[in-house]
């Protein structure tokens, strides 16, 4: 009997543990502040956008063949599984490292087409110089490769870049990092409401 009551002690400490995970603060913007647009052509102060809320932030490119759109779809899951859970005051933003091509309009359309729910996601560009800035602050790579030009004069051009869905807490301060394209939604929505706490 002595031993069945340090087992189930054991088991209740362990899961005492397990579920007051606390997640480490792995990296932040360094209080450095970033002029970037929406998708709406509206001005965003960025991480200021951040401060209040938990966020999750994904980085593409709208031209993207593979990785991008998985990223994409994994948010609007995790998005979904929020809303589901009664989780509230969290925010999604969506970062293009490729704003030559990404404009305000073709972030707004790629939104549309995937049908994204828009009233807690918003889509960032900004100059090159900037977006380049950020997305190296956090170590996120984004280099172009090769490109082809088609007979129709469209250009076809990929980067090699980083696959990534940050977890920010509500002072902007990265606490976790995910494979974007491959990620574990429970385990996202696990750790966001332990941020929520």
């Amino acid at each position: 009997m002595k031993n069945k009551t340090r087992f189930l002690f054991i088991i209740e400490l362990l899961l005492i543990y397990a579920c007051s995970k606390d997640l480490p603060v792995i990296d932040s913007w360094d209080d450095n502040s970033y002029n970037l647009v929406s998708q709406n052509n509206q001005p965003v102060k960025f991480p200021d956008i951040l401060k209040g809320k938990i966020s999750v932030v994904g980085y593409i490119y709208t031209n993207c063949p593979s990785i991008c759109p998985l990223t994409t779809n994994n948010m609007r899951l995790i998005q979904k599984k929020v809303k589901e859970d009664g989780i509230d005051n969290v925010e999604f933003i969506t970062i293009s490292f490729d704003p030559e091509n990404d404009t305000p309009a073709a972030l707004r359309d790629y939104a549309r087409l995937r049908k994204l729910n828009l009233s807690n996601w918003i889509f960032l560009t900004g100059s090159k110089s900037t977006i380049d800035s950020l997305i190296k602050e956090v170590g996120v790579f984004a280099i172009k490769s090769d490109s082809t030009v088609l007979q129709n004069g469209k250009k076809i051009y990929n980067f090699v870049h980083t696959d990534r869905i940050s977890l920010v807490d509500k002072n902007g301060r990265i606490r976790k990092n995910y494979q974007g394209s491959k990620i574990n939604i429970s385990e996202i929505v696990d750790d966001i409401k332990s941020l929520s706490n």
